[in-house]
């Protein structure tokens, strides 16, 4: 037996800010070993090596922090709208790496604000059925404003994640307790019951597609 998720917006709030701080923490923190490294270091080297890893970082938590802006902030006033290239261009500085590609292929338009920041985050959870990397394909489906998407995963060691279906349908997971990792995949599903979408997910072979259309 399922047992809804019940959670007040206080700690729905403090579980997002989590989230967030989780993903800024480290490219933050390697800013402030390569700084070290420069105070102590007199190699000229590793000096190079220290400028090297703070541009990096710094671009990383700077595309981790404009993503977060979009997936999880205000993004604007009730009933904006935001425009699906800036959403493509987020996408792209915080999923992209040496080890993941996405395909956008979701036409340049002002959409609603929420159906955006679901989009967003539905990237995510797709970043999360290919734990080793691999490609991410992102299509619009339908026309209009009605159009859902549909998001085909692939890569090695390709999965569904326990409890990730039912946390997108605010179903609690075992022991009931979400934690900043879970509460990603529920606020995803309060993102689709707010706009009026549901979720299919279907795993084959190396490959997961989310197909998410009018509920």
């Amino acid at each position: 037996m399922t047992t809804a998720i019940d959670l007040d917006k206080l700690d729905l709030a403090a579980l997002l800010c989590s989230r967030v701080c989780h993903d800024v923490i480290s490219p933050v923190g390697a800013i402030v070993n390569g700084l070290e490294v420069l105070d102590d270091e007199d190699d000229p080297a590793m000096k190079a090596f220290a400028l090297d890893l703070i541009a990096k970082s710094a671009k990383q938590a700077s595309a981790r922090l404009q993503f977060a802006r979009l997936a999880f902030g205000a993004a604007g006033s009730a009933g904006a709208q935001i425009d699906t290239g800036d959403a493509e261009k987020v996408a792209r500085g915080f999923i992209e790496d040496d080890r993941t590609s996405l395909e956008w292929q979701v036409p340049r338009v002002l959409a609603p604000k929420n159906k955006v920041k679901l989009l967003l985050n539905l990237l995510i959870v797709a970043t999360s059925t290919i734990p080793r990397g691999g490609r991410i394909a992102v299509e619009a489906t339908g026309g209009g404003e009605e159009g859902g998407f549909r998001l085909r995963t692939e890569g090695s060691h390709s999965r569904i994640p326990p409890h990730l279906v039912g946390l997108l349908a605010g179903e609690a997971p075992e022991g009931g307790a979400l934690d900043a990792h879970a509460i990603q995949p529920h606020y995803t599903g309060l993102l689709g019951r707010a706009t009026g979408y549901g979720f299919n997910l279907a795993h084959e072979g190396e490959a997961v597609t989310i197909l998410v259309e009018r509920a």
